[in-house]
């Protein structure tokens, strides 16, 4: 079953209405180019943690260099957030920087969130997917989880993510997959991710060989972010049509992306760090737009809050300024 027809399945009369009320409000945001907020955010990226026991060199996290503390979600923050968004969401991914499974809390955060009827993900380096955290994963709930690969061997994998063991991916898979097949069930649904950069690009149809060997339920292939791209990058891979960047005549690269003056996501969905500050979007990593923090002000005081609005009416007027806006692959699509 797809993400999304679970997802339909799990909708409510209040959350389409909701997603209703969202998309109208966009667009005519759009057309007049001034904010206009009707309803809730469909999603939301919470953050268990940001730590990490990788170093992936685009990475903050990875290369531990957050400006801001590095932390873990607590159960009663999870359960604020959830207890005042949960009627009008569709979709949680506990994940934003760090291994949400460095938090040894991450069960008990998704399984909140599917007593309430929201869909779960998450997206991990599989390195803390023993046996018995592959049960918890499944007394859950969890509905997607996302299993970073890049690469078919230790010598490819580690260029990129760096400090890790391929083995342990493929064990960590290896030990999911078999807890569902021992409960029968067909969730969490298992990706593979690829994040395609030029020392792994030539694996890929191996790496297709292997998805298919293992028997994970699908493979994608992800565009990497690289912060230093204008004058080239030895992660953008030479296979153009996995990379985030054109290059020009001249030698130099620039986004393919349009950038245009508007953003789904914005209205669409919120990001949560684990100390419960809000910031736009999922490009905002070291979290230095921080719109208001839930541990000491509920959401709705939040949504509408002139530093939303004037963070708003920015991408409406003139996006390209905006600092995390300037590598942005995906902020323009109206359904990203």
């Amino acid at each position: 079953m797809s993400a999304q027809t679970q997802i339909l399945k799990m909708l409510t009369f209040r959350k389409v209405w909701n997603g209703f009320l969202l998309y109208k409000s966009f667009w005519i945001s759009r057309i007049f180019k001034r904010p206009i907020i009707w309803g809730k955010p469909l999603a939301l990226s919470i953050e268990p943690t940001t730590a990490c026991n990788l170093g992936c060199p685009e990475c903050p996290s990875g290369l531990k260099q957050f400006t801001r503390p590095t932390g873990k979600m607590k159960a009663d923050l999870n359960k604020k957030i959830i207890d005042e968004l949960g009627p009008n969401l569709a979709y949680i991914n506990f994940y934003f920087q760090g291994e949400p499974f460095i938090n040894k809390n991450i069960f008990d955060l998704i399984a909140y969130a599917n007593e309430k009827g929201i869909y779960t993900a998450t997206s991990t380096n599989a390195h803390f997917l023993s046996p018995d955290a592959c049960k918890k994963v499944l007394r859950s709930g969890l509905k997607r989880l996302i299993v970073s690969i890049d690469g078919t061997t230790q010598e490819t994998y580690e260029q990129y993510r760096r400090e890790g063991s391929l083995e342990k991916v493929l064990e960590g898979t290896r030990n999911m997959i078999a807890a569902k097949k021992e409960n029968r069930s067909q969730f969490p649904h298992i990706i593979f991710q690829y994040l395609v950069v030029k020392p792994n690009e030539h694996q890929i149809e191996d790496a297709k060989k292997l998805a298919a060997e293992m028997g994970v339920d699908e493979i994608r292939f992800k565009t990497a972010q690289v912060y230093e791209y204008e004058n080239g990058n030895l992660l953008i891979p030479t296979n153009e049509k996995y990379s985030r960047y054109k290059k020009m005549p001249n030698g130099t690269f620039r986004l393919k992306n349009k950038m245009s003056n508007h953003c789904w996501r914005m209205w669409s969905s919120a990001v949560i760090t684990w100390d419960g500050s809000i910031v736009p979007c999922c490009f905002d990593k070291d979290a230095k737009h921080k719109l208001g923090n839930m541990q000491f002000v509920d959401f709705n005081d939040i949504w509408k809050n002139k530093d939303y609005h004037h963070f708003r009416k920015a991408l409406l007027t003139n996006r390209e300024e905006i600092d995390i806006c300037k590598n942005c692959s995906e902020g323009s699509k109206v359904w990203a």
